[in-house]
């Protein structure tokens, strides 16, 4: 077998070409992009509407129900107002249809994302001298952002921090689309992504512990939030409120039992349980029939707006305050929207466009910045609910947005007398999933220590620390592990499987036959610089043969050969073999071990361990062949 000569292209000469190809204007071409950025526009006229369109309903239906209480309760994480939740879930359901390549996932706020925006506005708001723990500071009843902080109240000052922030993330995604930088999920394994969601989570749950017993403590900020949460909680915990309590243990047990009842007959049931809708309906009238507020004291969510307020540029003037914040925000939507995207295109049989969907999920934070939304991504449990509620095509996410747009013309103001506790049991109760992940330690051991050890690091980093750090920790521990993995991998040494050409492991597996003569080593790494010690020594200590000792015996031997006449001999009586196999051996072509000029490579190198073997085997033959003639012919001459 002969390699292949490749003709080497200069690189000016590919970017001349990528450069005309980019360059040239024609109609087929601006046809083609405008296609392509707004994918909507190929299979929209494709559309069969008798097959798809009451899926596309159904599950349009269900999930714009299922998204109002989580908007208006996801908007406790981002420390904003129930009406911003509602219009982020308006516009990404809009944008992503038009953009999207993915049928089914369903974009939206997002409890990870809330949480770090939220974290994000806190901070900001400390700083600009509001004070965090008072939830009726002076609210500006003008939305327009001026940059004066006496001119703009709390509320105003956290959506311009928010929307500030979206925008750098939409735009660094839209970046990492141009420039075709969908390569930087790879670094975010499937170890590290659960990581960081089971790790938020915990600070997700720990941040509405305060509004399930109704207490109020001072809201924490920097590294530690879990820690010094929880301490204060039970500093504080005689203050608790005993109607938000007994709301909050009612709320709980059901959304649990009916979240496990609809586990358990999923397969029966053509659309889940709107529990979480129905929750929030009965609580706000008891709420308000029983004037729990006023005579309990107990929290609520206050006045939701309706309509849309004027849209209006974010705060330009804030982005350099946020530029570092909005990295892990753009970097956490995009990985969970192509993850999720690519899983449900292999589960129906279709094919999404990463870079396509990195576009999508960018304008869903640009576009939407404007009209004062925050960040947002795919989720997977209402992706979930999308699929198994019959959802065809993206049609269900304007069937979703329509739903959004009716409570916020409406419906919205039916929702001042809800208690903020039952948002929090909604949050809490979504949180299952991920929680669970800690009854899979023991089989996730089993199945990787590896992975195992970097999703525990991940998740401690992520709730010890802080959300960014401990996204930021799992991928350089992930990647350390890579690292380790690559300087010290598994080595072995082969046996054959009996009368065939395939040779295992021999520690592995029982009834291999040795390889008389030879010995076959294996080394489970590509060959580097940072390994290249660790490859002699193996070689060295499975083959019990060590050049430098051997030449050292040698030198030995010679020296009282020299002394005292005695017979040299060279090979140690314990080696048993004449021939070492190495499975790596293009590596060492590569790399020049066998020079430029080797005449005699060719009997070197093979591709396959069944050719080395049989090729030394011959070799074995032609040695003892010539032995034992030398032999004959010095019997003669004796």
């Amino acid at each position: 077998m002969e390699r292949k000569v490749h003709i080497q292209i200069s690189g000016r000469q590919i970017i001349k070409t990528k450069l005309r190809k980019s360059c040239s204007c024609t109609t087929k071409r601006l046809k083609n992009i405008v296609m392509n950025f707004f994918p909507v526009l190929q299979w929209l006229p494709k559309y069969h509407c008798r097959e798809y369109i009451w899926g596309d309903i159904m599950s349009g239906v269900v999930i714009g129900i299922i998204l109002v209480p989580q908007a208006i309760a996801y908007s406790l994480l981002a420390g904003l107002k129930p009406i911003y939740s509602l219009y982020t879930s308006f516009f990404a359901n809009i944008i992503y249809f038009l953009m999207g390549t993915s049928r089914h996932v369903s974009v939206g706020i997002f409890s990870l994302l809330s949480l770090m925006v939220g974290q994000v506005v806190d901070r900001e708001l400390l700083l600009a001298g509001f004070d965090l723990n008072d939830d009726d500071d002076a609210i500006s009843n003008s939305y327009e952002w001026n940059g004066n902080n006496s001119n703009c109240g709390k509320e105003c000052y956290a959506i311009g921090v928010a929307t500030a922030l979206t925008f750098l993330a939409g735009v660094y995604q839209v970046l990492m689309g141009v420039f075709r930088l969908g390569f930087v999920s790879i670094y975010l394994s499937e170890s590290v992504l659960d990581g960081f969601a089971t790790g938020a989570s915990l600070t997700i749950l720990t941040a509405q512990v305060k509004y399930l017993i109704g207490i109020k403590i001072p809201r924490s900020q920097g590294h530690g939030i879990f820690l010094t949460t929880w301490i204060n909680i039970f500093q504080n915990i005689s203050q608790a409120n005993l109607c938000d309590v007994i709301t909050s243990v009612v709320c709980i047990v059901v959304l649990v039992a009916a979240k496990e009842l609809g586990d358990r007959y999923k397969h029966k049931l053509k659309i889940p349980l709107p529990t979480e809708l129905v929750v929030i309906v009965v609580a706000t009238l008891v709420s308000h029939y029983g004037k729990l507020n006023e005579v309990y004291s107990s929290s609520v969510s206050g006045a939701i707006p309706t309509g849309f307020i004027p849209p209006q540029l974010p705060n330009f003037n804030m982005m350099h305050r946020v530029a570092l914040d909005a990295v892990p925000l753009a970097i956490v939507g995009f990985a969970f929207t192509i993850s999720l995207s690519e899983m449900f295109a292999k589960k129906y049989a279709y094919t999404v466009r990463a870079n396509q969907e990195m576009f999508a999920i960018g304008f869903c934070n640009i576009i939407p910045s404007f009209f004062h939304c925050f960040a947002t991504s795919a989720a997977l449990a209402k992706t979930l609910v999308k699929s198994s509620t019959g959802c065809q095509t993206q049609v269900s996410s304007v069937i979703s947005a329509v739903v959004v747009l009716l409570v916020l013309l409406f419906l919205a103001p039916l929702f001042y007398s809800l208690q903020k506790c039952v948002l929090a049991c909604i949050i809490i109760v979504s949180l299952r999933g991920a929680l669970r992940k800690f009854r899979d330690v023991p089989q996730r051991y089993h199945m990787n220590k590896v992975d195992t050890l970097v999703w525990c690091v991940t998740v401690f980093s992520s709730a010890l620390i802080s959300t960014e750090m401990g996204l930021l920790i799992g991928v350089l521990f992930s990647m350390l592990c890579i690292v380790v993995r690559t300087q010290r991998p598994r080595t072995a040494l082969l046996g054959q499987i009996q009368s065939t050409a395939f040779y295992e492991d021999d520690w592995e597996y029982e009834s291999l036959c040795p390889v008389p003569n030879a010995k076959i080593f294996r080394f489970e790494a590509p060959l580097y610089y940072a390994n290249k010690d660790f490859f002699l020594k193996s070689l060295y200590r499975m083959t019990g043969l060590d050049p430098t000792l051997e030449a050292a015996k040698r030198k030995k031997n010679e020296k009282k050969q020299k002394e005292g006449n005695r017979a040299l001999h060279l090979v140690p009586n314990q080696v048993d073999f004449q021939t070492i196999i190495i499975d790596l051996i293009d590596s060492l072509k590569r790399a020049g071990y066998f020079g430029k000029d080797c005449k005699k490579m060719h009997e070197l190198l093979f591709y396959s361990i069944h050719g080395a073997v049989q090729f030394a085997r011959g070799r074995k033959l032609l040695a003892d062949g010539s032995r034992q003639s030398r032999e004959k012919d010095g019997r003669r001459e004796a």
